[in-house]
């Protein structure tokens, strides 16, 4: 096996790109669609509920099957439940294009999110067995280059293809890179196996599916809901509940079965150093959730900017991760990952603190770029150590169960900012514009003041939406009212709309910071020490 293990290791930077491309296509379709929902809206005559659903069911089926996905690549080879991934990815894609109705995109999107589960824990357990510990930072900092530019090019290249071509080419545009990255991992990437034979726990497959299916299910949709009766007499919170129990469940199964290739082998808790890595993957996906979905609601509907201009405003902060990801990677192979973390995570909290401080209902688009650079250089000193330290004592035939668990917890974080952070924006924007909504009334003439006032609680009660739409607040008014004073009351409205939406903005972002700020302090906790013993993967050559 040494020639074999030998021809593997020279060929393990070609392997590294084909990995990449394949995380590359995957990011960057995420942040195009969100780009070009509003058209897609238009498209197919899809409901906000149901335009939610083409995002929420993509991370629904992805954060429910990284686990079994990661276990399913020990059994089958990480290489070939890659290029599964990579293909029903693509097929999802087409389908997704050629989709006529809301329910046909949606399905589409739940296949492309499966496409994505299968693919997405693979190449941590090809990138420790073809990557020795002490280079490995400069691996995973790759990864955050790779992300940063999905990132960056997702609302340019999207705005581009949906203005020039139309919505449903954000779709087909990864059928070329698909074909493409099928076509490289059968020639480039060897199939590693971990030197056993494994089984599938299909109990704890099916309680583990149940259970996530159930709490992330319930998050996603607990807003829409008010967090009160889904269907006759099932409510938001039995759901999550039953969910909750079967993941309980789940562990006492799991506990039992430690010996006999359990789902999740709790070896891998045992070192400190991963248990410590899961815990700010959460806390960073919380953050990035967090950070976002008030932002991108701010530079649209306050201060007007399109999906485009939005996306170009934020763009410093991936530019800055792309720059300063490769010597933070190097950093910390040279002196260890803890104290590039202890640097990182209050480095970005801080950015994000103020972009935070700066954000006022006319604040002009440069004031941000100090803390967009700050926050960027911050993450990109979080994603290359983060998973160096989680697989340095990592052994071989526990990276696949190891790489669905970080996935995991990093998609949960996200899903349940998507759940804390909205209900606290929109519990404190509730409270902002009645209280804009009363102070500016006093503008008015006092036979509409108690309307203008009531309009817009009702508004807080139904929601609001993205864009310029919103900014006219609550209020409705009749063809009879005379246009000087239209003219006022949709001035009026729109100033409370937005200084209240930024006076809920800033205690909504403090949340998500503090997350990141008690990761930081975790990582005091972490072994910096060496250990650079690694066994390799021998490579398969009976299959593939």
């Amino acid at each position: 096996m040494s020639d074999q293990k030998g021809r593997v290791r020279g060929n393990r930077w070609a392997v590294m790109a084909v990995l990449v491309l394949g995380l590359f296509m995957t990011l960057l379709d995420l942040t195009i669609v969100n780009i070009a929902i509003p058209r897609i809206i238009d498209g197919i005559g899809a409901s906000l509920d149901e335009v939610l659903w083409v995002l929420n069911a993509y991370s629904l089926l992805y954060a429910v099957l990284l686990i079994t996905a990661g276990r399913l690549g020990d059994i089958l080879g990480p290489r070939n439940l890659f290029i599964a991934g990579i293909a029903l990815f693509t097929a999802a894609s087409v389908a997704s294009g050629l989709a006529r109705d809301p329910a046909q995109l949606i399905a589409a999107r739940a296949l492309q999110g499966l496409g994505a589960a299968l693919l997405a824990p693979q190449g941590l357990p090809l990138m420790t067995s073809l990557f020795p510990p002490g280079q490995r930072g400069a691996v995973f900092a790759l990864n955050g280059i790779v992300s940063g530019l999905a990132v960056l090019a997702g609302p340019t290249l999207g705005g581009f293809i949906v203005t020039h071509l139309g919505w449903r080419w954000i779709f087909y545009v990864n059928v070329p890179v698909g074909l493409a990255v099928i076509a490289l991992a059968f020639a480039l990437v060897p199939d590693l196996r971990p030197g056993r034979r494994h089984r599938l726990d299909l109990t704890g497959v099916l309680l583990a599916t149940a259970g996530l299916l159930g709490v992330v299910f319930g998050l996603i949709e607990g807003e829409r809901h008010d967090w009160g009766k889904v269907y006759s007499f099932i409510t938001i919170p039995e759901i999550i509940c039953a969910g909750a129990s079967l993941l309980a469940i789940f562990l006492i199964h799991q506990r039992f079965h430690q010996n006999s290739e359990p789902l999740v082998p709790f070896a891998v808790f045992r070192d400190r150093n991963f248990t410590l890595m899961t815990l700010v993957l959460a806390a960073i996906g919380f953050a990035m959730l967090g950070v976002y979905l008030p932002l991108t609601i701010y530079l649209q509907s306050v201060l007007g900017y399109s999906a485009l201009a939005a996306g170009l405003t934020i763009a410093p902060q991936p530019l800055a991760m792309m720059l300063v990801s490769p010597f933070a990677g190097i950093l910390a192979d040279r002196m260890g990952g803890k104290y590039v973390l202890l640097f990182g995570l209050p480095v970005f909290a801080s950015g994000v603190g103020y972009i935070d401080w700066v954000a006022h209902a006319g604040s002009p688009r440069w004031i941000f770029l100090p803390g967009l650079i700050a926050s960027g250089a911050g993450l990109a000193c979080v994603w290359g150590p983060v998973y160096s330290i989680a697989t340095r004592n990592l052994r071989p035939e526990l990276a696949g169960a190891a790489s669905g668990v970080l996935n995991t917890t990093q998609e949960l974080g996200g899903v349940i900012a998507g759940a804390a952070v909205g209900a606290l924006l929109q519990n404190r924007l509730a409270s902002a514009l009645h209280d804009q909504a009363t102070s500016r009334s006093s503008q008015l003439p006092p036979q509409v003041r108690d309307r203008f006032v009531a309009g817009f609680g009702h508004a807080a009660k139904r929601g609001f939406e993205v864009g310029a739409g919103q900014t006219g607040g609550g209020t409705h008014l009749p063809r009879s009212v005379p246009p000087q004073l239209a003219h006022r009351i949709e001035s009026a409205a729109h100033s409370v709309f937005t200084h209240g939406f930024v006076d809920a903005m800033h205690p909504t972002m403090v949340l998500p910071i503090a997350v990141v700020l008690l990761a930081a302090l975790g990582c005091l906790a972490v072994d910096n020490r060496r250990k650079d013993h690694q066994v390799f993967m021998t490579e398969d050559t009976t299959t593939g």
